[in-house]
């Protein structure tokens, strides 16, 4: 099953951007190569549980099972040994990431308490847009009664985009809320 945001990208997006940027070959166009969702869990040092926890968490969330990274030298100072579990991740490509990104711009960010959109100056130069996420209530596959705590994670889309606007345009045209628009298309053009 060929995901929905896929077929748009396909049908809609890259004939907008070739124009809008004048590209003579439609493989120039910039597309969404990966999102990635981690989490860090400074607290798993104390109880190992909270990465099992996480990581059942971001696998509801994303459908597709994560991984435990680990801390690769100790500190003390953190209270930290080597091999402990610092953090929780999951990398989406292909069809999961498009499935994805649509549930997370349509369900979970208008699911934001006083949601007026998303910084657009948070695109990096090379067109990549990452987000920090305060709660994991905005996803409606999370039930309030089955978490053990409120946790943040930072949702990072790389593109392949050469540009900041590239990148901009890219997102925007996904579908992506971006507040003060104007304004970032005036300056980055």
């Amino acid at each position: 099953m060929s995901e929905r945001l896929k077929n748009v990208y396909l049908n809609e997006i890259v004939p907008k951007l070739m124009d809008q940027f004048n590209y003579t070959n439609k493989h120039e166009v910039p597309r969404i190569e990966k999102i990635v969702i981690n989490r860090g869990i400074g607290e798993a040092s104390q109880n190992t549980k909270i990465a099992d926890f996480s990581l059942e968490e971001l696998t509801m969330i994303t459908g597709q099972k994560g991984v435990v990274r680990r801390s690769k030298k100790s500190i003390a100072g953190f209270k930290l040994r080597e091999d402990m579990p610092v953090g929780v991740t999951v990398t989406l490509r292909k069809d999961h990431m498009y499935g994805f990104l649509d549930r997370f711009i349509n369900l979970a960010l208008p699911r934001i308490r006083d949601f007026e959109g998303i910084q657009a100056k948070s695109v990096d130069k090379q067109g990549n847009y990452t987000i920090g996420l305060e709660e994991q209530l905005m996803f409606p596959e999370v039930e309030y009664e089955k978490i053990d705590k409120v946790r943040g994670m930072d949702i990072s889309i790389i593109t392949s985009s050469k540009t900041k606007l590239e990148g901009y345009a890219l997102l925007k045209e996904f579908g992506m809320p971006f507040q003060n628009s104007e304004a970032f298309e005036k300056t980055n053009s």
